[in-house]
């Protein structure tokens, strides 16, 4: 029997497929000894793989220098309209596998190791690390698209934490990504901008003044990112807060000195660390630095680049900012960058000396908002003063661009004083605080929610003033994830599979994965399809009994929910299904169950105390379950630790069962969801997010669907949700509660878990028990079906096939067409070394 091929060996056959020519081997080989001995300073002999690792980043990044500079030549040269997405959050994940499967590099990278170290790419674990956002999706799908675009944002010197478990607790540790250098990124210290803090404004006859400001320069770092076979590779800049270095003579005489070199910390750490919060507003007056410090410097650039273009001169050329929403598209990725509004009404009002009217329009047409959350906590209420005190200008604006929405408003509305409270950007009763929502609707040409559920629960409920009043703003533009890394990269088996029946076209075109629907019925694709699966959760069980010391059964059904932890995602929900179904075994031991593995994983916000608890809940289980002799390996439960892309691009691949089981209305669209469609998982989820266009688009038949739908949540809470209802109705659960309560799970600690019980019982705004039921008798569906390999195959198909809506090229095809007023092309530019 043949040795089946490694993950490096399928991605080379996809990446051979359709190609004139291979880069030559003998020139990356001989750039990469260059790297290792002149850029590294590195004897072959004393060499760490870290070493191996940067010298062929540099090598494989060579190639990338010449299409980047080509790129931006050719934007400076043809002038087209720019986008700007400006995000609080950017995580790009691997970007060296990433580069070279989207510039063809794979293969004779891959080649060039082996003649080099005796080993290929594929095996060489450990190289690469880092973490991902939504967004690296996003900048792969403009740069596919050839749009003109740039992703801004801050370089935080420390990002999300690493998770650790201890005696299974979360413990957060400072992941300090930077500490070994970065090779994709570049300084560009000849484009640092100043931003202002503090100060007091002075109103003259000539305009207004922001005076006596502390001064934080931000200095530009930036990293290309390729489009897929293209040459276009667009720009990442990330900004990273420094010191302005005045320090006055006389501070060495009076002993000064060493305390102002200090105070430079304090500057600095605006791009110190990322807030970890997920869907929670927290409100701190770093955090409100750093948002207007991204968006300060970013609209710097923005205008400097308008005046220059075309000219490829750093002098001013072009002065008349008219036209700059012809040539400029500000997308706000959530409420964290709405600082925009105000601040591009300062630069226009106050350094450009535009009238009011004029600059208010300019604003509006530029500017375009992404919601992504409907949960009230979650949405951004800055307190009054401590703008006074940080922004003063940027609050008087504020105060203006509401005087003149709420005389709109007055006018289209007469007498609705209610009305007018509701709409407000300023929040009276208390404190007063500014509704950065409000302000990024009132300021945006479009709206856009991230799901077509989601969309309209904004119209319907969060935004339906607005919406009344300006129903043309708002759109949806349902997410989407990249085809590249979260197909062909993370699982080329599956992808060599799908390209030997319909080509490699699906790579760049995802709509051309419904052509598998004729292969449905057919024997060899099915068993092709499954063997591909067991394969990748062989994989990950040797990974799993490695880092968990758990015995895993590859013939289990893998079962995975992997997200952030919080109350509304309803990690609690899977709990209750697994100490039910822990019972049914311990009840009926002899019976035939279907095996499962039941894997959850994501990190808690760390002063998010429910979250951790809930943590501590699965691992408690975990403890009691994985160690029942009784059970053996029909169930074994882990905690995920530290999940993050790298581990994601194992689990995901493994999946059986994707759990997106949030209460219906809560979930704006979720990604994940998508990631484990594409890769051959089934899920089982409630209406809510992006499930409900995949339920759609495979066939709801397809899915698993159970629990609420939209209208009966709000039905339920005219009614009132009562808990103690269901616990005393439902035998099972009543019995899973009185475990966790009791301290089944928690021996040593019997009231360990009192609060997630009261939690349960008498605060659940996410209504966990009122699911239950359809819950527990829809996984019974799925374990049924799990024992048809062939019928669950067929339906695994059928999701692949209906993944053609959730690339993020159709995503940001309709952001361009719909919102920014661009037009994608898939023109493949001239690489560096052919004539334009």
């Amino acid at each position: 029997m043949s040795r089946p091929l490694s993950d490096h060996e399928k991605r080379k056959q996809i990446s051979v497929r359709g190609l004139a020519g291979v880069e030559n081997v003998t020139d990356l080989k001989n750039n990469f000894n260059r790297h290792l001995h002149f850029t590294l300073v590195k004897d072959r002999n004393v060499a760490t793989k870290r070493d191996y690792y940067f010298a062929l980043a540099n090598t494989v990044r060579d190639h990338l220098i010449g299409r980047w500079i080509r790129t931006q030549q050719h934007y400076y040269e043809k002038d087209p309209k720019r986008v700007y997405y400006i995000s609080l959050e950017f995580y790009m994940g691997r970007a060296l596998q990433n580069t070279m499967v989207n510039l063809a590099l794979e293969n004779a990278c891959d080649e060039a190791m082996y003649q080099v170290m005796n080993t290929p790419i594929g095996v060489r674990g450990g190289l690469s690390g880092g973490k991902h956002g939504r967004l690296s999706c996003f900048l792969d799908s403009m740069a596919t698209l050839g749009l003109a675009a740039y992703g801004y944002g801050i370089r935080y010197e420390f990002g999300i934490f690493n998770q650790k478990i201890v005696s299974g607790w979360q413990v957060e540790e400072a992941d300090d990504w930077l500490r070994y250098g970065n090779p994709w990124e570049k300084a560009r210290p000849e484009y640092m901008r100043p931003v202002h803090f503090y100060g007091r404004t002075e109103h003259h006859p000539d305009g207004v003044k922001w005076v006596d400001t502390q001064v934080v320069l931000a200095l530009p770092y930036d990293t290309p990112v390729p489009g897929y076979r293209n040459n276009v590779v667009n720009t990442m800049r990330l900004w990273s807060a420094k010191a302005p270095c005045e320090f006055r003579l006389q501070d060495f005489n009076v002993g000064g000195y060493v305390e102002a070199v200090l105070d430079k910390n304090l500057a600095e750490n605006i791009s110190r660390v990322l807030y970890p919060n997920d869907n929670f507003f927290e409100g701190k007056e770093l955090r409100l630095k750093q948002e207007y410090f991204v968006v300060a410097a970013t609209l710097q650039d923005i205008i400097r680049r308008y005046k220059t273009s075309k000219f490829g001169s750093m002098e001013a050329v072009r002065t008349d900012l008219d036209g700059l929403p012809n040539k400029v598209a500000i997308q706000l990725n959530d409420t964290h960058p709405a600082l925009a509004i105000p601040e591009l009404m300062r630069v226009l009002v106050d350094e450009e000396m535009l009238t009011w009217e004029n600059a208010w329009d300019i604003c509006v047409r530029t500017c375009a908002y992404t919601n992504h959350t409907v949960l009230p906590e979650a949405l951004e209420r800055w307190p009054i003063d401590l703008f006074q005190q940080l922004l003063p200008r940027h609050l008087e604006i504020i105060y203006e661009i509401n005087r003149r929405h709420l005389e709109r408003v007055a006018s289209l509305y007469p007498g609705d004083v209610d009305r007018m409270r509701r709409m407000s950007l300023i929040e009276e009763g208390g404190q007063k605080r500014v509704n950065m929502a409000h302000l990024c609707i009132v300021g945006s040409h479009a709206v856009n929610g991230v799901a077509r559920i989601h969309s309209d629960i904004l119209k319907a409920t969060v935004f339906k003033d607005f919406y009344e009043m300006d129903p043309y703003k708002f759109q949806n533009k349902t997410n989407g994830i990249t085809p590249r890394r979260w197909l062909v990269m993370c699982n080329p088996g599956l992808a060599e599979v799908i390209a030997e029946r319909i080509g490699d076209d699906f790579i760049r075109d995802l709509d051309q994965l419904k052509k598998l629907i004729k292969f449905v019925n057919d024997d060899a694709f099915i068993r092709d399809v499954a063997k591909v699966k067991q394969e990748n959760k062989m994989k990950f069980a040797v990974h799993l009994e490695e880092h968990y010391k758990v015995k895993i059964n590859p013939n289990s059904m893998f079962d995975l929910q992997v997200k952030r932890i919080h109350e509304y995602k309803r990690q609690l929900l899977n709990c209750l299904h697994i100490i039910t179904f822990y019972n049914r075994i311990k009840k009926e031991p002899n019976k035939h169950w279907t095996p499962r593995t039941i894997m959850i994983g994501g990190k808690a916000a760390p002063g998010y105390h429910t979250a951790k608890m809930i943590i501590r809940l699965i691992t408690a289980i975990g403890e009691i379950v994985n160690n029942d002799p009784v059970v053996g390996d029909r169930l074994k439960v882990i905690f995920l630790e530290n999940y993050r892309v790298t581990l994601a691009e194992k689990a995901i691949p493994a999946a059986d069962l994707s759990e997106q089981i949030s209460t219906a209305g809560t979930e704006a669209s979720g990604t994940g969801n998508m990631k484990f469609m594409l890769n051959g998982a089934l899920t089982i989820g409630t209406m809510d997010g992006a499930n409900v266009e995949m339920a759609e688009e495979a066939g709801e038949d397809n899915l698993f669907i159970f629990g609420m739908r939209v209208d009966d949540v709000e039905a339920m809470d005219r009614k009132g949700y009562n808990a103690l209802e269901y616990y005393n109705r439902i035998p099972e659960l009543k019995q899973a509660i009185d475990q966790i309560a009791g301290g089944f799970f928690s021996p040593k600690q019997p009231d360990l878990f009192k609060d997630i019980v009261s939690l349960l019982m008498y605060h659940d705004r996410f209504k966990v028990f009122a699911d239950y039921g359809d819950y527990i008798k829809c996984q019974e569906k799925v374990s049924a079906l799990y024992k048809n390999a062939k019928e669950w195959t067929k339906k695994v198909i059928y999701n692949i096939a209906g993944c053609g809506k959730f690339s993020s090229d159709r995503t940001i095809a309709q952001y361009a067409r719909e919102i920014w007023g661009m037009e994608p092309s898939l023109e493949k530019f001239p690489a560096p070394d052919e004539k334009r």
